[in-house]
């Protein structure tokens, strides 16, 4: 998937927060620490650093959703992680994404804290909850 197909799923998927344009998704993915891992009609990208991994962002096409393909993306990411040497990962997800905190919690991730007014635009602002787990 390029990143001119991700950036078009992200704008599908996202309101709050603001989707990924073309330009910053080829920015995050020219690190050597960030991976993508995709799937028909959606992707994740994630990044490992220093033994953490982070969730940046997940996408799934509305048509694939509730059909597990977000729970198999977060799946590969936590065993894509593992074998970079992860020992822990983490996340943020906005409080009001009920579906996403879910599939996260499913998972293993926990809440950790929260960032208040983390996510602003469309003339609202919503809490981050930070997620964590062990690998």
């Amino acid at each position: 998937m390029t990143p001119a197909e991700m950036a078009l799923l992200h704008a599908e998927s996202f309101i709050l927060p603001a989707p990924w344009s073309q330009a910053e998704l080829q920015a995050t993915l020219a690190s050597p620490f960030t991976f993508a891992l995709t799937r028909p009609l959606a992707f994740l990208l994630g990044q490992v650093v220093a033994g953490e991994a982070t969730l940046l962002t997940i996408a799934v096409a509305p048509a694939a959703r509730r059909a597990g393909v977000g729970r198999a993306l977060v799946a590969d990411f936590l065993d894509h992680s593992r074998q970079r040497h992860a020992t822990s990962a983490f996340l943020e997800v906005a409080e009001t994404n009920h579906p996403a905190r879910a599939l996260y919690t499913a998972a293993g991730f926990a809440p950790t804290g929260r960032r208040k007014g983390y996510y602003c635009g469309a003339g609202q602002s919503v809490d981050a909850i930070l997620m964590g787990r062990d690998l």
